[in-house]
């Protein structure tokens, strides 16, 4: 397939939408947009699931034999598709408009074909990448999910989805991991605090409880690590 779409007004660089797919976390894409003409062309981008995704610009003028980029940044998705196949899709309407014309001249009427407009459509899926640094983590790691020796093509996506999965859980285990550690961290650090000021206050008559208490925050602590 061609890595570009050519009509008769734009280019469109490339022809598909490639995400380097990741759980929970925001990822964009972009379009180059160039005009093969001597005319202003205006602009609009829509696409089949408009909650899922942000365009910008979604809708704009390409100035006569020139270019510009747009951004399309999908939203964090909590699951993978099992397949790792994506069915949404995008249309970028161009027409040809009044010299000089800037942006808060697109209007939606120009892009009706109702109303008689030349409106050229380009179509644009969405592909699915996975991220490269999961792919190249180390081989012990990546093996399991996407050793493709003896598994068909459906399994394999199914490990990788099932892998993006188990990472995102890890990533949260370590967060919440990280969290305990510095909550322990400052409770041994208050309980010091109030050793030192039952020692001056009462001639350390109740050091040994706190040493205790101090001492069992140790424990939690040394449990913590080893999870």
């Amino acid at each position: 397939m061609s890595s570009i779409t050519t009509v008769e007004l734009v280019t469109v660089d490339p022809s598909e939408l490639k995400f380097s797919f990741e759980l929970n976390k925001q990822i964009s894409s972009s379009l180059q947009l160039t005009n093969n003409t001597d005319n202003h062309v205006g602009f609009k981008v829509k696409t089949t699931n408009p909650k899922k995704y942000c365009v910008r610009p979604n809708t704009g003028v390409v100035l006569p034999r020139s270019s510009c980029e747009i951004i399309v940044t999908m939203q964090a998705q909590k699951e993978a598709p099992a397949d790792m196949q994506c069915r949404d899709k995008f249309l970028l309407q161009s027409v040809v408009a009044s010299p000089g014309a800037t942006p808060k001249d697109i209007t939606p009427e120009m892009f009706s074909k109702e109303a008689g407009n030349a409106v050229e459509e380009c179509k644009l899926r969405v592909v699915y990448v996975p991220a490269t640094s999961v792919l190249t983590q180390g081989t012990e790691e990546v093996s399991s999910p996407i050793d493709k020796g003896n598994l068909s093509g459906p399994e394999v996506r199914s490990r990788i989805s099932q892998f993006f999965q188990e990472r995102s859980l890890i990533s949260q285990l370590t967060t919440d991991k990280n969290a305990a550690i510095e909550q322990c961290n400052r409770i041994r650090q208050e309980m010091e605090l109030l050793k030192r000021g039952s020692n001056e206050s009462q001639g350390g008559g109740a050091s040994l409880f706190f040493v205790i208490v101090v001492a069992l925050i140790g424990l939690i602590l040394g449990y913590i690590l080893k999870k």
